[in-house]
């Protein structure tokens, strides 16, 4: 993944003689107007054209020359500070209107369409040129409506995410497993290096056994090559999808960003591909034998509803890739804001050893007992959101948000980023403190100001799957080690690659702790 990012950043230097002539009209922010002929109420109301406006050349002199490509995030603070709460942006085929405030977010969610849209029509691109079907994250409309209203099932509701309990521990078992023989490898006997990957890997085994309800070797000495591949494709997918998102359709036949995008979904879906019609095979056979079919998630899908197959194909891959950076990336952040702050990892230690007694595997319902665990979870998903920003597009009527009209097919932009670190809804935002989120009599925050799996229909799906991933993981790691930052790897930052990452590799120190008896 490291590789492809520098890769990526290396490409970029290509695309500076292709800016010159853009950068050298960068002059004032202008205010424009819409050419919508939608009609504008009259009076106190203003219009998208009072709004101030990031042009085309100067969004990409930031990206590229002001070096916010890999840092999108810090340019949502940025253009906060020069822009406020809401402004507009030219770039791509259409221009969009960002919203950086907790009450301007909470508007615009509270006026959703019923069939709500995210306006992100580039994977649908991808889809559309070979023929595939749409998932939960490309579908829209009625479409959408429909193929939710089958996923949503056995994934969603709380009392589901708990039949994967058993499943999910199993995956936890084998990665303990994996970080005890890392460690015995290890010049120290207590090193893990390069944490980010490992947790990719546990990941990515941990939604595959829900999905595609088989292992397919990510905790292994030696990772698959078929797995590796699709490891491989995942990250080329995300690293390119910046680019591709920000530049015109007519630079794909000058630069390079298309093709190695098109490649990184072209592995996806061949990986994914595979392992559906194993499953599919493996139906088959029961049926011709006479066999009851039951099973997990894809039997479910495959045999107890109408999806067609090319549907099954798009959801399944889409839910696959939702699953694996939520959760690697959070448990990564959760255990380098953990080993930043001692009081706050022994405060959960504390915790957990006080629920899970002896060698016990904990449960879901151990879980609900740990109210600290969860909050470390959640201020680490404020700090570092997985999805930094998000869109919705407004589609079915004209709207008023923050005191301006704008037509339907406006596309909104939700910053999450600056939203999570605004310092009037959360004081001292570069503070770590889950505590803010404790039912301890404390004033909460607003229920907008962190809303890393979305909100209302269009939310996340598997969000109960994630959370119940990293709640059992986290309390098993923290039970068993201390955890400290490798001192050689010092202060890391993010990365914007789509979801946040680590800027670097970074190495932990797993002290095993002495064992108690409970």
């Amino acid at each position: 993944m490291a590789g492809l990012l520098a890769l990526c950043r290396t490409e970029t230097k290509s695309i500076h003689v292709f800016l010159r002539p853009l950068t050298a009209s960068l002059g004032s922010q202008r205010s424009a107007g819409g050419n919508s002929t939608a009609s504008v109420p009259s009076g106190s109301i203003r219009t998208e054209a009072d709004l101030p406006e990031v042009t085309f050349p100067t969004m990409l002199y930031r990206l590229v020359i002001q070096g916010y490509y890999n840092h999108m995030h810090e340019l949502q603070l940025y253009e906060k500070q020069l822009y406020g709460p809401m402004f507009k942006v030219r770039g791509g085929e259409k221009h969009k209107i960002a919203l950086n405030s907790v009450e301007l977010l909470e508007e615009l969610m509270r006026k959703d369409d019923k069939f709500p849209t995210r306006g992100d029509k580039l994977w649908m691109e991808y889809r559309d040129m070979h023929g595939l079907g749409y998932g939960p994250a490309t579908a829209e409309g009625e479409e959408w409506y429909k193929l939710r209203s089958v996923l949503n099932k056995r994934m969603l509701h709380p009392k589901d995410s708990v039949k994967y309990e058993n499943v999910v521990n199993e995956v936890v078992t084998d990665f303990i497993k994996r970080i005890c023989h890392l460690r015995q490898m290890s010049s120290t006997g207590d090193l893990i290096p390069n944490m980010s990957n490992e947790l990719y890997r546990f990941s990515l085994e941990g939604i595959s056994r829900i999905l595609f309800e088989t292992r397919i070797g990510c905790l292994e000495n030696e990772i698959p090559p078929e797995t590796q591949n699709f490891i491989n494709s995942i990250a080329q997918m995300f690293t390119y999808t910046m680019a591709v998102s920000v530049l015109p359709k007519w630079t794909r036949n000058y630069l390079p960003f298309w093709r190695h995008y098109a490649r990184g979904w072209d592995g996806i879906f061949k990986f994914a591909s595979t392992l559906i019609d194993r499953k599919l095979e493996d139906i088959q056979k029961r049926l011709d034998a006479g066999q009851e079919v039951a099973g997990g998630y894809l039997t479910y899908l495959l045999s107890n509803t109408n999806m067609i197959k090319k549907d099954v194909y798009g959801s399944v891959t889409e839910l696959l890739l939702a699953g694996v950076d939520t959760t690697s990336n959070t448990m990564m952040w959760a255990l380098y804001l953990l080993s930043q702050d001692p009081k706050a990892q022994d405060t959960l230690y504390q915790e957990v050893n006080s629920v899970i007694k002896g060698d016990k595997i904990p449960t879901a319902e151990d879980i609900n007992r740990m109210p600290y665990l969860k909050a470390v979870i959640k201020e680490t998903l404020r700090m570092y959101p997985v999805v930094p920003i998000n869109a919705r597009l407004l589609s079915e009527k004209d709207v008023i948000i923050g005191g301006h009209f704008f037509p339907k097919e406006t596309l909104f932009l939700i910053h999450h980023y600056a939203i999570g670190h605004d310092e009037t809804i959360f004081p001292e935002p570069k503070v770590f403190e889950p505590e803010r989120w404790l039912r301890d009599g404390r004033e909460r925050p607003k229920p907008f100001g962190s809303i890393p799996f979305g909100f209302g229909v269009r939310g996340c799906l598997g969000k109960r799957i994630a959370e119940l991933e990293m709640h059992l993981a986290l309390a098993r790691i923290i039970k068993l080690f201390e955890v400290k930052l490798d001192p050689s790897v010092g202060e890391v930052k993010a990365l914007s690659r789509i979801v946040l990452v680590a800027d670097k590799t970074v190495n932990f120190h797993f002290l095993e702790r002495t064992k108690v008896t409970n």
